[in-house]
C-alpha cells in the first residue's frame, strides 16, 4: 500500500508524468491511502468552485475509514523525533506516523520527508 503525499497529488492534478501513468495505476489496483489532511491541503489551494468539486470527488471514492485517524499520534510522533525542529510540519509527522502504523510507503516529492524517511527507515 502507498499513502500518497500532497505533492504527488498535485503533480496528479496537473496532469505530470509520469506521475498520472504511475498513480493511475495504484488507484486502478486498490493499492492508494489517502488521508484526510493531503486532500484538505489539496482543497485549500482550489482557485475555483470546480477544482474544489474535482478534488472531491476523488475524496469520496478513495476515502476509508481509517484515511482521518492519527492527528493525535502524529503530533506525539513529531514530538517524539523532533521534526518541528528539522523544519517539517504536523501534516508530515500525521502522515509518516499513519504510513508507519499501516505498514504502508509514502510517496512524495518533499525532499525533508524524504530525507526524513531514508535516515529513519534504515534503522
Amino acid at each position: 500500500m502507498i499513502l500518497v503525499d500532497t505533492s504527488i497529488w498535485i503533480e496528479f492534478f496537473r496532469l505530470k508524468e509520469p506521475v498520472v501513468s504511475e498513480l493511475q495505476e495504484h488507484i486502478e489496483s486498490g493499492n492508494v491511502i489517502v488521508h484526510s489532511l493531503v486532500f484538505a491541503e489539496l482543497l485549500q489551494g482550489c482557485k475555483k468552485p470546480a477544482e474544489v468539486e474535482f478534488i472531491l470527488e476523488y475524496w469520496d471514492s478513495l476515502k476509508d475509514d481509517q484515511s482521518s485517524y492519527g492527528i493525535v499520534e502524529g503530533g506525539r510522533f513529531s514530538f517524539d523525533n523532533k521534526m518541528y525542529s528539522k523544519g517539517m510540519g504536523l501534516v508530515d509527522a500525521v502522515l509518516i506516523s499513519e504510513a508507519r502504523r499501516r505498514k504502508a510507503r509514502i510517496w512524495t516529492l518533499d525532499l525533508k520527508m524524504r530525507a526524513f524517511l531514508a535516515r529513519t527507515e534504515r534503522h
